[in-house]
């Protein structure tokens, strides 16, 4: 009978679970963790150690000593992999970059490639035992890359960005990216602990509250590209500083895993948290948050990509000159009234960045203002209390301007109407709104 290694049949299980969904395998997927780590093992297997080396050495030093280039000097697949886990700046330890590597050959269909390119290099290959590797046993060479070919055959579809708790665990944390538009300020404080940016609090009323996307506990990753792993005291706030006037787009690592528990490798940094701010609330970041993740939607509304949607009626628009101030508002929305325009059921979404509004029926979009291009938003005083309105300009070409036009909506409620003025009024923060 041949010999059978015990990694290699766990291996073949892990392999054929993540088969069996028959779809590209993302992050989510609960096997992905696993079958890396059995990978890394079989890598890890009869590994020695350099004896008078302090440095310990890993599979991601055998990698770093492959020749991967061809005989011109260009570089092959090979190389651009490796030389991308060698520059990220999320990682600080050669597990890190090791597991980032097979990430990213997994998603790159090249890890048979690389084991392959491992064992014709013999001054590499001779880092292994020839008695404990598997790398070196012919007979478990065999079905070993056959799971590797059956890997490559596959689509890793993985967010290589989510890479800033590779150092740790093969298990990652929720990634989300949480979009900004131009504001006074964020309104976050943060909470520098081993080289990692907490959100300890929101500033009630800042931006951040207020669009409650961003909770307590949270980890900023990074802002516009620029990492923040590892960081000193106050660099988050020199890179803010930096881009003020600009739009934000802020990678934030979740303090609650895929599963709805504490993501473990925080564990003790938030148990460290609460020791120093014994008030600090792990949760929804403001009540705002709370209502849109946990209330059901209104018959007046409806879920659309996990936010909540407005269903009200489009009254029409009409051309108010050249002044968009919100002193027009109480005689724009009459003339729109008296056009006794056919009303129609649309779709009112507010996004981080800008709304749009989409005719219900037919699915068409009849509009889409970015915040910034808003000069004012209000509410109609009387008769009719859930009427609203705001004022962009007539037309986006700023050399040909016809001035103002108003648009004008009606909500299912009053305090709905109030709460849509509010929110558009929010998205930009010097837009004039009253209610």
């Amino acid at each position: 009978m041949a010999p059978k290694d015990p990694l290699l049949g766990t291996l073949k299980v892990c392999v054929l679970n993540l088969q069996s969904d028959g779809e590209a395998v993302t992050d989510t997927n609960p096997h992905l963790a696993s079958c890396c780590e059995l990978i890394e093992l079989v890598l890890r297997k009869g590994l020695q150690q350099p004896v008078l080396s302090l440095v310990q050495r890993d599979y991601w030093q055998c990698f770093e000593q492959l020749p991967l280039q061809d005989a011109c000097g260009r570089f092959s697949a090979l190389s651009l992999a490796l030389e991308q886990s060698r520059v990220c700046r999320k990682l600080l330890s050669s597990q890190g970059r090791g597991r980032y590597l097979l990430r990213l050959a997994l998603s790159r269909k090249v890890l048979a490639q690389f084991i392959s390119h491992l064992l014709h290099t013999p001054r590499v290959l001779e880092w292994y035992s020839p008695v404990k590797s598997i790398l070196r046993n012919e007979e478990f060479m065999e079905p070993f890359m056959s799971l590797l070919l059956v890997l490559t055959h596959m689509e890793f579809k993985l967010d290589m960005e989510n890479c800033s708790f590779l150092d740790e665990s093969w298990v990652l944390p929720v990634c989300e990216v949480y979009e900004v538009v131009p504001c006074r300020e964020v309104g976050m404080v943060l909470r520098y602990l081993s080289g990692r940016v907490f959100v300890l609090e929101l500033t009630p009323g800042g931006q951040a509250d207020v669009d409650g996307y961003i909770r307590p506990g949270d980890i900023i990753d990074e802002i516009n590209g620029t990492s923040l792993r590892n960081s000193k005291c106050g660099q988050a706030g020199v890179v803010m500083s930096r881009l003020k006037g600009c739009p934000l787009s802020i990678r934030v690592l979740r303090w609650r895993a895929h599963d709805g528990t504490v993501y473990r490798p925080l564990v003790k940094l938030l148990r460290a948290l609460r020791t120093e701010n014994p008030a600090l609330q792990l949760g929804p970041a403001s009540s705002q948050q709370s209502a849109v993740t946990e209330r059901r939607p209104s018959p007046s509304q409806c879920l659309h990509d996990g936010r909540i949607v407005y269903i009200v009626q489009y009254l029409g628009r009409v051309n108010i000159g050249m002044f968009g101030g919100k002193e027009v508002l109480q005689n724009a929305i009459p003339q729109v009234l008296q056009k006794n325009l056919p009303s129609k059921e649309v779709l009112l979404d507010m996004k981080e960045t800008h709304l749009t509004c989409t005719d219900r029926n037919s699915k068409k979009n009849l509009f889409q203002h970015h915040y910034p291009e808003i000069s004012c938003v209000g509410r109609f005083s009387q008769p009719d209390y859930t009427i609203f309105a705001f004022c962009v300009a007539d037309t986006p070409d700023p050399t040909q301007s016809t001035g103002f036009c108003c648009v004008a909506l009606k909500a299912g409620t009053i305090k709905e109407c109030e709460e849509i003025v509010s929110r558009i009024a929010i998205g930009f923060k010097h837009t004039e709104w009253f209610v």
